[in-house]
């Protein structure tokens, strides 16, 4: 089994299951067009998360690491209606082109997107009292997923899902003298969840179109 099965297999499912889609397609290739990272979650990825937030039929949608905000439109047409979803990205330039993705799918006046470091952001969207939210997607920078879960949990109620995703890091994540800043936040992240009373969790490897990675599924008891 190699990458090329893997993407076979994906185009086969996502053809069937989340065939294009003109405003999808739009944000993918105006995310290409303007350089970023090729990182978004894959269309079968991105409709598990619709999936989650309908059956959680989530009010409130907190999302930390935007990019292009790709995963951020499958999880807003995942709410329910009258719904927010808040959105974090610490690149400007990413922010502009998701704001234009994002409006786009008609989703302007739904989708909060903030621009600036997720731990500025994080203690400000408590103040507001934005919290709590029904779903939290972290899919930012691996090394501080330690602090956006202890934030995640802060404004989380009971039944709250918190989904992390790349947390296998092509299997390094099994390796306990690895020195990579995003396999360490990682490890450090499991470490934490193994003493957390609080939650039930769990972590699934995953193979597809993004290659050999996987993600991790909490929820708030």
């Amino acid at each position: 089994m190699d990458q090329d099965i893997w993407t076979e297999v994906d185009d086969y499912f996502a053809g069937l299951l989340a065939p294009s889609d003109p405003v999808l397609d739009a944000a993918q290739a105006s995310t290409a067009a303007a350089g970023m990272p090729a990182i978004s979650v894959s269309p079968m990825q991105g409709r598990m998360l619709q999936i989650l937030a309908m059956s959680l039929r989530a009010r409130s949608i907190l999302e930390i690491g935007t990019l292009g905000g790709y995963s951020t439109i499958w999880l807003a047409r995942g709410m329910t209606s009258g719904g927010r979803l808040v959105t974090l990205e610490k690149e400007r330039k990413h922010a502009d082109v998701a704001r234009a993705n994002i409006t786009r799918a008609g989703f302007a006046n739904v989708v909060d997107l903030r621009v600036g470091s997720a731990l500025d952001s994080l203690p400000k969207i408590e103040s507001e009292g934005r919290g709590p939210f029904d779903l939290i997607f972290i899919d930012a920078d691996k090394q501080n997923i330690p602090s956006y879960f202890e934030w995640a949990l802060k404004l989380s109620h009971s039944g709250t899902m918190i989904i992390v995703d790349n947390v296998v890091r092509d299997g390094d994540v099994a390796d306990t003298t690895s020195d990579d800043p995003s396999t360490r936040g990682v490890r450090s992240f499991f470490d934490m969840l193994s003493v957390t009373s609080r939650v039930t969790a769990t972590a699934i490897q995953t193979v597809g179109l993004k290659g050999y990675d996987g993600f991790s599924m909490v929820v708030v008891n």
